[in-house]
């Protein structure tokens, strides 16, 4: 009798098989979408990890560049006129500016170049023997960080010659 009780357990009907078949079948379809929205959500993660990182050096950028100018500050003093400046302090600058630049910080080029509203902020228009628009003089260098604007170049721009 228990041998037929386990027989009769294996010979399943027809029907009972096409339920266990689809049952199996949705197992399957329901664990390749939770694959998927994991490796969806893994990606996503990073992407936002990278977005942070990102964000934070744009932060300690901008606090840099305040150092970057306090070096030009003390080089454009009347000390380095009188030459008492240390040379120390050209090597500092110029291995800050190695350091950031390694970094993605860029200066944005300003003089001689035309004004771009995306790069450079007019201070003052002034009339000047230079073409309409092209910058005479920068006031505060800018920077870029890995392609985007952290600060424009402050800048006077030429309004062109007076027309008599």
């Amino acid at each position: 009798m228990e041998e037929e009780i386990k027989k009769e357990n294996i010979e399943e009907s027809p029907e009972e098989v096409i339920d266990l078949e689809k049952l199996s079948e949705e197992y399957k379809s329901g664990w390749q979408r939770e694959r998927a929205d994991f490796l969806n959500y893994k990606n996503e993660e990073i992407s936002r990890l990278k977005n942070v990182v990102r964000i934070n050096d744009e932060i300690w950028m901008e606090e840099l560049i305040a150092v970057l100018d306090s070096f030009d500050l003390a080089l454009s003093s009347d000390q380095l006129q009188e030459g008492k400046t240390d040379k120390g302090i050209y090597l500092i600058k110029s291995q800050l500016e190695s350091i950031l630049k390694k970094k993605g910080l860029e200066e944005i080029k300003s003089d001689g170049t035309m004004f771009d509203p995306k790069e450079h902020e007019a201070i003052e228009e002034i009339v000047s023997d230079l073409e309409p628009g092209k910058i005479v003089e920068t006031l505060q260098k800018g920077y870029s960080y890995n392609g985007k604007v952290l600060r424009p170049a402050k800048v006077k721009v030429s309004a062109g010659e007076i027309k008599k």
